[in-house]
């Protein structure tokens, strides 16, 4: 709905009220002049009466009525000498018997005018009339000459309107007074349209500054009366609406960040199944965007048969929908559609819970559990065959004895190896392995891992080479952890180098706070399809060709990169041969210079 502007409420409102006033004004005064007039002719009528009277009771008159018509005559135009009036004796059959202006005009028919009419039928008639003989308007008198209770005949007077007020004129009296209270009357009424105008302008600014988001937009009224309360009115609804505006606007706030930091996908669909809310982890897993999903219908939004089967399902039930969603080997998906509470037409509520990580770590889980029992199961089952050798009478023979028993002494050691391991990665894991930090150079930390296997690698007919240039920086770093991560990834560069083949170690900086460190080797190489898993706990690349190793240095070797806030990664192809980097943090000038000054004092 739009307002009008207060200046049109308050012109129009002038208009209405002028024309009003003036039309009051306009026909008080008719009526007033209107009034006046026939106050006054009714006082003329009254004196003109009492002087007809007076001259209907003149006793010469009768004294001519007794000599006959031409001494009532000579009377009469006595009267006209004495005053301005023409009078007329009829007779009661309405003849006229004299006229005092009979020798000047010819006397007029009066038999059948109305107040000789009135006098013969109730004593007195009169009238206002043109008069031929006076030549202009007139009052007019007729009353009955008695004597001895005897009716004689009618006398007749004309007395002209000389006396007589004008009408027009009484306008011109009373009507400038009339219409000055008017205008009067009028300013007073301007100033108050003007004032409720102005209050309804104010109102007008504080609704728009409202619907514009300023909710503590108020109107300041100190009037009483109807426009009072409306504005008290209005500013208590302003108040009331504030208050739920910021409820309302707290709430969805908290909706909103709720939604946001929610791992599990939600989405509001209205009953038309356009998508009305979709939060970044749906968009994260349908793969969409929220702009590309808003305002459009569900099918368009999930571009799956699937998720939009459970949908459709709860829409043709009416009740809550379940379902566990396997999209493909890498993606596993819950859904949960549910209608609002107030009923399917009102909308549903779509909840989407990413189960992929869950179920790589069960995978991962049951991978661990069969992985630990497969590698105790081996040097179990060889001690258990030892024993049981030994009980059966080798134990004998001290030959064959020692020889059981030195067997079974690298089974406990293989087991005890392993526990060990598993212990480490356990702490390492959980954060409770300490790091003992140092300084030392890189080319000395190479030089020292490379030192301890070069003797391994010879009974392996490989050669080992180092690509460490001496302008490398200063390392800050546990130098036994990550010495134990470089000898591990040798080790197994070693292990799965075929005789005659080569690795070399290197290292490169990568910024001015990691350094990278490469183990390259010509082995066998990693099938791709292992490369993901590859530092997982007990995962072996080929089993048939993975030695008596646990399968849990690959995984330590990654833990311990990442305690030193490093990452590890490898590139490989079969029968070419792999390539393990990792990066060590670089110890910064800062450091270096204050591990100088302790180290001089």
């Amino acid at each position: 709905m739009q307002l009008l502007p207060t200046s049109t409420i308050r012109w129009r409102t002038l208009f209405a009220y002028t024309t009003l006033i003036l039309l009051l004004g306009i026909s008080l005064s008719l009526y007033l002049a209107t009034r006046v007039n026939q106050w006054q002719l009714e006082r003329v009528y009254a004196l003109l009466v009492q002087q007809t009277y007076r001259l209907a009771q003149d006793e010469d008159l009768y004294l001519a009525w007794q000599h006959g018509p031409f001494s009532v005559q000579r009377r009469l135009q006595t009267w006209l000498l004495l005053m301005e009036v023409h009078a007329t004796v009829i007779g009661l059959d309405g003849l006229v018997i004299a006229d005092s202006h009979s020798s000047v005009a010819p006397i007029e028919d009066v038999h059948d005018s109305p107040e000789v009419q009135d006098a013969l039928a109730n004593g007195l008639g009169r009238n206002t009339r043109y008069d031929n003989v006076l030549g202009q308007q007139a009052f007019v008198v007729v009353l009955p000459m008695m004597q001895d209770g005897q009716q004689l005949a009618l006398l007749r007077t004309a007395y002209p309107l000389v006396a007589q007020t004008n009408l027009s004129e009484l306008y011109r009296m009373i009507m400038p007074p009339t219409l000055l209270v008017a205008l009067v009357v009028l300013a007073l009424l301007l100033l108050q349209a003007e004032r409720t105008a102005n209050t309804l302008r104010r109102l007008t600014q504080t609704a728009e500054r409202i619907t514009k988001g300023d909710l503590a937009a108020r109107t300041l009224s100190l009037r009483g009366g109807e426009v009072g309360q409306l504005v008290r009115a209005f500013n208590r609804m302003a108040e009331k609406l504030q208050t739920q505006m910021t409820k309302r606007a707290r709430e969805k706030d908290r909706l909103h960040t709720v939604l946001h930091v929610m791992t599990d996908g939600v989405l509001i669909v209205n009953r038309h199944g356009v998508v009305r809310l979709i939060n970044p982890a749906a968009a994260q897993i349908l793969k969409t965007t929220q702009q590309r999903a808003l305002k459009r219908t569900f099918v368009q939004a999930v571009r799956d048969h699937r998720i939009v089967e459970v949908f459709v399902r709860c829409q043709q039930s009416g009740r809550n929908e379940t379902a566990i969603l396997e999209l493909d080997r890498e993606r596993f998906l819950q859904m949960m559609v549910t209608p609002f509470l107030r009923g399917d037409d009102r909308g549903y509520l779509i909840v989407i819970q990413d189960l992929t990580r869950l179920r790589q770590l069960q995978t991962v889980r049951q991978d661990f559990i069969s992985n630990v029992s497969h590698e105790l199961r081996t040097p179990i089952a060889s001690l258990r065959a030892l024993v049981e050798t030994l009980s059966d009478g080798a134990i004998d023979d001290k030959v064959a004895a020692h020889r059981f028993l030195r067997h079974m002494e690298v089974e406990v050691d293989s087991l005890s190896h392993m526990v060990q391991e598993l212990l480490d990665l356990a702490r390492i894991e959980s954060g409770k392995a300490s790091l003992d930090l140092v300084f030392i150079p890189t080319v000395d930390l190479l030089r020292h891992a490379m030192q301890r296997l070069q003797a391994q690698a010879e009974r392996a007919q490989v050669s080992l080479s180092l690509d460490a240039p001496p302008e490398l920086p200063v390392l800050h770093l546990d130098a036994g952890r990550v010495e134990q991560v470089l000898t591990n990834l040798i080790h197994n560069a070693i292990k799965f180098t075929l005789p005659g083949g080569k690795i070399e170690i290197s290292a490169i900086a990568t910024d001015a706070h990691m350094l990278t460190i490469k183990v390259a080797d010509s082995g066998v190489g990693i099938a791709q399809d292992d490369l993901p898993r590859i530092f997982e706990r007990f995962y072996k690349a080929d089993r048939a060709r993975s030695g008596g190793g646990t399968g849990l240095g690959l995984a330590i070797a990654k833990h311990l990169v990442q305690v030193h806030g490093g990452q590890i990664w490898v590139e490989s192809r079969v029968g070419k041969g792999s390539t393990f980097f990792f990066t060590v943090p670089v110890a910064q000038p800062a450091l270096l210079t204050a591990s100088a000054t302790l180290d001089a004092a």
